[in-house]
């Protein structure tokens, strides 16, 4: 029931229609010619130089005056069309036509498959690890878009990690005194540490 990609370390990135914005909202300052020629609809995704390269991306899309060479491997990879009606395969085949529509150089539509057995998920969550890989995202097929964070859409990575509200910090003390020592923070189950 879920569709699979991998899972791209990138910079998440929003296109509204008119204007791409980081996760923050904040506007990204790309180049005019990245930004021309985007679809003039919603478009979710991330900004993408390739596996082990997010320092380099990071560098690269945080400037607030582009450098137009910098700029030319840079990527964005889609992999929704936020507000779009029907369950998430119909909105990622739509997604492939816009992509092939726009003729974009820098807009790709992230590949979505379906595997037929865990054995399958296993396969292929090795292949992209051991070729630099972050992990694979599974993405219910029914899923109908919503906002935020859901159970419709999963991680699957090597390694364990959570997310945590940061709620305070701990001074520091030895050689450390006058600095941060350590965050408080909160997981989304209330334990604290």
């Amino acid at each position: 029931g879920y569709l699979v990609s991998e899972k791209l370390d990138g910079v998440r990135a929003h296109w509204d229609g008119r204007t791409l914005r980081f996760r923050s909202g904040l506007p990204v300052a790309a180049p005019a010619w990245f930004i021309a020629g985007l679809a003039a609809l919603p478009l979710d995704g991330v900004l993408w130089l390739g596996r082990g390269r997010l320092v380099a991306l990071v560098s690269v899309v945080r400037k607030a005056n582009p450098v137009d060479a910098e700029w030319r491997d840079v990527r964005y990879a889609l992999f929704d069309l936020p507000g779009a009606e029907g369950a998430f395969a119909d909105r990622a085949a739509a997604l492939q036509d816009t992509v092939a529509r726009c003729g974009h150089p820098a807009l790709v539509a992230v590949e979505q498959r379906s595997l037929a057995d865990p054995a399958g998920l296993r396969q292929a969550l090795k292949a992209v690890v051991d070729g630099g890989g972050e992990g694979l995202a599974l993405h219910r097929a029914e899923a109908r878009w919503q906002a935020g964070r859901s159970d419709d859409l999963l991680k699957l990575k090597p390694l364990a990690d959570a997310e945590a509200v940061v709620i305070g910090h701990e001074p520091g003390r030895g050689r450390f005194a006058g600095r941060l020592g350590a965050l408080r923070v909160r997981t989304g189950e209330g334990v604290e540490f």
